[in-house]
């Protein structure tokens, strides 16, 4: 989804707190502190999208529980950091971040960090299909200030110290990147390459 796309759909707070309510409860509203189905909107017109439950007496809207809990960044803004961060070839930094969506850098930094935690899955699923995969070292060369002549070249490959980073993509499918590979497997992906 582009950004001309996410603004079409998405043109104001109350449009993006309807979607969030259609894909997080489909028309059946429960309470995230205690489950309960028995609750009702509140009728304030300053806060929209805004819940009482019946069973906890607790206020709650869709966003509790969620990454975006308790923001004062619009919810347009998160959508478009989304999808700049989704869009985003290789990485994106919070300095461009911030400057794309007019936030300070720290603030886009804070939500940046919070889009991250949420892509990763703490259960992974095994992917399917036809695979691809690839692999990198993450890390520097030596300066060349800090050679000696008699310093012995840098290993390469897997007699490296640097961070091994293998990534792999179903075919028009989900991605995984997983944070220490199993050597047998780098190894595999290594021999495919």
């Amino acid at each position: 989804m582009n950004l001309i796309s996410i603004f079409s759909k998405y043109p104001t707070q109350e449009a993006c707190i309807e979607h969030l309510e259609t894909v997080r409860w489909n028309d059946n509203p429960t309470c995230p502190y205690c489950k309960s189905d028995k609750v009702a909107r509140k009728n304030e017109l300053d806060k929209v999208g805004r819940w009482n439950c019946h069973a906890c007496k607790s206020s709650f809207n869709v966003l509790s529980g969620t990454i975006m809990q308790k923001t004062k960044v619009p919810l347009q803004k998160w959508f478009l950091a989304i999808g700049l961060m989704v869009n985003a070839k290789k990485s994106l930094s919070s300095c461009q971040l911030a400057r794309d969506l007019e936030l300070n850098q720290k603030t886009a930094w804070y939500v940046q960090t919070r889009i991250r935690v949420a892509m990763v899955h703490k259960e992974r699923h095994l992917l399917q299909g036809i695979l691809e995969a690839d692999e990198t070292y993450l890390g520097g060369k030596p300066r060349k200030g800090n050679r000696r002549e008699d310093d012995k070249p840098a290993p390469k490959g897997h007699g490296t110290k640097k961070r091994l980073i293998v990534g792999a993509v179903e075919r028009g499918g989900r991605v995984t990147a997983p944070s220490r590979p199993p050597r047998s497997v780098a190894m595999a992906v290594s021999r495919t390459s």
